[in-house]
């Protein structure tokens, strides 16, 4: 199983800088988006199914915002709308896939980067999303976590940690949540493979950030530990330019019945 997690910050937009071109490349059996920004008859899916993708896609209800979708050549059991709890499921932020045994949920965390008001929003989904999460893990103990985290875990993930420790992203508060996270039985699978720094997956569009590679690693693919023997890959994939993120990738020795 072969997965990619990418926020598009905009799926229309990418489309029009060479995503489905990429996707015609085969990057990965499934790919989880956020921020797609768009609802599916807006789009046109019918280049991304004639690659033999099935589409499943939850958008906010606030056109142009938010929302996460996710494309599969794997045929799921079951797919889930939502986590239940109002404010998230207007801004659509979570959508789960059943393979098998495996449980994969593709989340979109917010950023508080505009203010209090959604940092103070921010603090509260995390409460919310760890408690679903721990939830199903009671039904569903073998997860995948994939997403845009908007949350630099450690100094390492972040191109001046000095300067930004006061920054939405990287705040004691924020960390200590992916502390907590990774605590509980979840696997960092980029760091599983790879202690190197300088490794991101977003970058401003500011003060050419790209090119100088002075960036956040705010996306994630998380296992629960009880699939970490079953890892095979993971990577960043900064070349790959149709967002201000790139992808995220991961690979998984899954025998799916």
């Amino acid at each position: 199983m072969r997965i990619i997690s990418y926020n598009v910050n905009g799926l229309r937009s990418a489309m029009n800088k060479g995503f489905v071109d990429w996707l015609s490349t085969d990057p990965a059996d499934i790919i989880c988006l956020q921020e797609i920004k768009a609802h599916k008859e807006n789009v046109d899916f019918a280049r991304i199914e004639a690659l033999g993708y099935e589409t499943y896609w939850y958008p906010a209800e606030k056109k142009g915002y938010s929302g996460v979708a996710v494309f599969t050549r794997i045929k799921p059991e079951a797919v889930f709308y939502g986590n239940g709890i109002m404010q998230s499921d207007a801004e659509g932020r979570v959508i789960r896939l059943d393979f098998g045994s495996i449980s994969l949920v593709n989340a979109y965390f917010p950023s508080g980067s505009s203010g209090e008001l959604r940092q103070a929003y921010k603090y509260q989904w995390l409460d919310e999303f760890f408690e679903y999460i721990y939830k199903l893990r009671q039904e569903r103990p073998d997860l995948i976590v994939t997403g845009d985290y908007n949350i630099c875990h450690r100094p390492i993930d972040i191109h001046n940690p000095v300067s930004n420790k006061d920054s939405s992203g990287f705040l004691p508060e924020e960390r200590a949540w992916m502390d907590k996270w990774f605590d509980s039985g979840f696997v960092d699978t980029f760091r599983f493979f790879n202690p190197h720094p300088h490794q991101y997956s977003w970058w401003s569009y500011r003060a050419n950030a790209r090119a100088n590679n002075k960036g956040w690693r705010i996306d994630y693919i998380s296992v629960s530990k009880s699939l970490e023997a079953r890892l095979k890959d993971a990577a960043i994939y900064p070349g790959v330019t149709h967002s201000d993120h790139c992808p995220v990738y991961a690979a998984l020795d899954l025998e799916l019945q």
